[in-house]
């Protein structure tokens, strides 16, 4: 079977030609709906030497295991999520928290209220903290240099994460020489045509792909990323993903299912597969062995072993949410999202019994990186 040499050869690597790529994407998309998702789950815990390695998609999970623990061990990364606002200026078709969206219960929160989270987190045990907004015009960059900084002085050994969105390279300059570390920017897909498909008129898809190129320069961890089965999203698209990334050189790639929300343009397309989710996790890991890869809150959103399965196919991030409980409900990009109620400590300490219960091992720690500089 040509499926299980392409694997090999990925493995061996880390890249394949396009029309392999293609092939093997699309033939194990076809082998992994004959699993069910708890039998998947109960597979890949096991020794791959008998868990049926000559199933192809056991195969695939297998190798992404060995190739990401071959650089990060047994470690998974907290990241401690503070969602600070909902209000965006942006009409993305697919967001939540779209500016056209009427019914949004929109909310900000102070500098002193974040500050409050980040401390709790800390004495939670994350070292890192991620700010994550939409593109909200009230906080200038004064306000977010203000913010890292009082994150910096109040815990030097946390590194700090952004992700508030397109930017000009002054603006992230200026966030960098305050102290933040990463910065997270989806660039949601390399093709221009889809990019519109997704995108009002008034977005840019070559603004998008300069701001990531402007952050990596100045220096930061950069994250891309994609959603995967985005309304009219192709195995093509996905391959055009792999190559841009493959050019900017991520450090953190953040990829998770498509989910509709009901007061959006696409509120009646399809939703992304778990199924085709883990795929592109694994073939992420192999192709960029060192890349930091979340299983997100998406993933366990669609399926209660979501995020576990997202571990055992070569993710070994993860981020419990420490905003406060009454706006969690509020932040909500996509339907159904997870754990709005759940406070940090019970984020935390049932998170760990998750990484736990596939092999792993929550590390207290900032979680950089691991590159050769």
């Amino acid at each position: 079977m040509k499926t299980d040499r392409l694997i090999e050869e990925l493995y061996r690597e880390h890249t394949l030609s396009d029309e392999d790529y293609r092939l093997l994407i699309e033939g194990l998309r076809q082998e992994i709906r004959e699993i069910d998702p708890g039998e998947l789950y109960q597979l890949l815990r096991k020794d791959p030497e008998t868990s049926h390695p000559d199933r192809p998609i056991l195969q695939l999970f297998h190798r992404a295991q060995q190739v990401r623990e071959s650089v990060y061990q047994k470690e998974v990364y907290l990241r401690g999520l503070i969602e600070f606002t909902n209000v965006c200026k942006n009409n993305c078709y697919y967001c939540g928290i779209r500016a056209g969206n009427a019914q949004a219960e929109r909310y900000r929160l102070s500098k002193e209220q974040i500050l409050a989270c980040a401390d709790q987190g800390y004495h939670l045990g994350f070292r890192t903290i991620v700010l994550q907004g939409g593109e909200d015009p009230y906080y200038d960059d004064a306000m977010i240099c203000d913010i890292v900084r009082g994150i910096k002085q109040q815990h030097a050994d946390c590194a700090v994460t952004l992700s508030i969105g397109e930017k000009e390279k002054e603006s992230y300059q200026a966030y960098y020489d305050a102290g933040a570390d990463r910065y997270l920017l989806r660039h949601e897909t390399a093709n221009e045509q889809h990019y519109k498909q997704l995108h009002p008129d008034s977005m840019s898809w070559q603004h998008r792909r300069k701001c990531l190129y402007d952050l990596k320069e100045i220096g930061y961890q950069v994250g891309c990323g994609m959603m995967v089965g985005s309304p009219g999203q192709t195995t093509d698209h996905l391959i055009e993903d792999i190559r841009f990334m493959q050019e900017l050189g991520p450090h953190m790639i953040g990829i998770g299912p498509f989910i509709p929300h009901k007061d959006t343009p696409c509120r009646e397309e399809k939703p992304g597969t778990l199924y085709d989710t883990l795929i592109l996790l694994a073939v992420m890991r192999m192709t960029y062995p060192r890349v930091l890869l979340p299983a997100t809150t998406a993933l366990g959103t669609i399926h209660p072993l979501g995020r576990e399965l997202g571990l055992l196919a070569g993710a070994n991030v993860v981020m419990p949410n420490l905003s406060p409980g009454d706006v969690r409900e509020k932040y909500l990009l996509y339907d159904g999202k997870i754990c709005t109620g759940d406070e940090a400590a019970e984020c935390r300490h049932g998170m760990e019994r998750r990484v736990a219960s596939v092999g792993y091992q929550v590390l207290v720690s900032r979680g950089d990186w691991r590159g050769q500089s």
